[in-house]
């Protein structure tokens, strides 16, 4: 591995140049990812931000709970599958399946549709995008080498969430258009459609095995019992590889403490900043929240790599969570719009660090037959915690998110995954001492 951060960048550049694969793959990734954000902002305006619909804490924990925390629960079983289907093959199909439920979400929305039914339909469009993305990582080291994950991993993360946030842009944009009304969100959201459209014309230049999984680590089970064990077989080679199981621990309390903070953000931005100042509230404001977020995940990006290469996985992500304590305790509880904004990037960067490390952990530590399931794992582990935190907020939290409270248990929850990492991580280190 090269020394210089500009000199990995040099080959990760000549990677894409001579490797056409790894080019289509990032392709793919950025515009699904740019359906996503703009489909994420649009379904956000309406039910959140729409005039017409009315928003409280428990409106938002249960559009999370019923959007994300089905598909946590399935999550793992789809890894089975990505272990078992050709990659390639489910990326076009996927996509082309997301591209039509989107339309049908767009559809309920213009139509003034409220309820489970539109919840069902956001819930499968999620759960779509997430099995595409589980899929994407999943497919990574096959187009290109191990010395290069950890820096195309950085890369590719910051980059799409870059591209999630222009997403999401548009859906600003279309929604000044179109307006902000049922109507106007059903047209906004269709534009969602047009990513997963073209993220499906690009996968299909992949060869049908190009992706992965190898041939002879392919599940010749049968189907159901393949699923079925997605869940243990995930779990078990996850826990087998304790640098992926510390790095989960690290990231599951960051999802957790994200998700109180992002009950907060929503009731803030709606209720108590109202937008009279230079900083504009609703809608426009918690965008600005997301853009900090996305330059935080940028800036993780060109860190984590050298990070990484100098200190380890381990140093790094206990870093990146002592950062976050210092942040939620001291910038969090003074409820500013200022002092929001500039805890949005921080926490961001250092979520997206832990992120990173896992993501790469799991890439090289973990063996193709068994990736697809860790990956998958980890989805589910990403929604489970966020949706966990959102709802056992809700129910405490003050209508306008003026609680500093949950501040304070959100920085718990940080101090608690710090430890817990540290704990798992000497494990690791007692298991590779007897064989040095």
């Amino acid at each position: 591995m090269t020394s210089a951060p500009q000199t990995r960048y040099e080959a990760v550049r000549s990677t894409l140049r001579t490797n056409p694969g790894l080019g289509k793959l990032v392709a793919t990734r950025f515009a699904a990812q740019w359906g996503d954000g703009l489909f994420q902002a649009a379904l956000g305006g309406a039910v959140l931000f729409n005039p017409e619909r009315q928003a409280d804490p428990a409106v938002v924990a249960v559009s999370l709970a019923v959007v994300l925390l089905p598909y946590s629960v399935i999550g793992p079983f789809a890894g089975a599958l990505l272990d078992r289907w050709p990659r390639a093959r489910v990326l076009v199909w996927a996509n082309l399946l997301r591209a039509g439920l989107i339309l049908l979400v767009a559809a309920a929305l213009a139509g003034g549709l409220t309820g489970p039914g539109l919840y069902l339909g956001a819930l499968a469009v999620t759960a779509v995008s997430r099995f595409v993305l589980s899929g994407l990582s999943a497919a990574l080291p096959h187009v290109t080498a191990p010395q290069r994950i950890v820096t195309i991993n950085a890369l590719l993360a910051a980059a799409g969430a870059v591209v999630a946030v222009i997403g999401a842009g548009c859906a600003l944009a279309a929604r000044g258009v179109l307006g902000a009304g049922d109507l106007g969100s059903g047209l906004t959201t269709a534009l969602a459609a047009l990513g997963s459209l073209l993220a499906m014309l690009v996968a299909r230049g992949f060869s049908r095995m190009q992706l992965g999984p190898d041939a002879r680590t392919v599940n010749k089970a049968p189907a159901l019992r393949a699923v079925a064990a997605g869940l243990a077989r995930g779990a078990s080679a996850a826990w087998a590889a304790p640098g992926v199981a510390a790095a989960l621990v690290a990231l599951g309390a960051h999802r957790l403490a994200f998700g109180i903070n992002t009950l907060l953000t929503l009731l803030l931005m709606r209720y108590a900043f109202a937008g009279g100042g230079v900083l504009p509230g609703g809608l426009g404001g918690f965008s600005q929240v997301v853009a900090s977020s996305a330059a935080g995940m940028l800036i993780a990006a060109v860190l984590t790599p050298a990070l990484v290469h100098r200190f380890g996985k381990q140093r790094t992500i206990t870093a990146a969570m002592s950062v976050a304590v210092l942040i939620q305790v001291s910038l969090v509880p003074t409820f500013s719009q200022p002092a929001i904004l500039v805890a949005a990037l921080v926490l961001a960067m250092a979520g997206q660090v832990v992120k990173l490390s896992a993501d790469t952990a799991m890439q090289l530590e973990v063996d193709d037959e068994h990736r697809g399931q860790v990956f998958a794992l980890q989805d589910a582990l990403f929604n489970v915690t966020y949706v966990v935190a959102i709802a056992l907020a809700a129910t405490v939290v003050a209508p306008d998110g003026r609680s500093p409270g949950l501040v304070f248990v959100a920085a718990a929850v940080y101090v608690l995954g710090l430890l817990a990492h540290l704990l798992v991580s000497h494990r690791r280190a007692s298991m590779a001492e007897p064989g040095q």
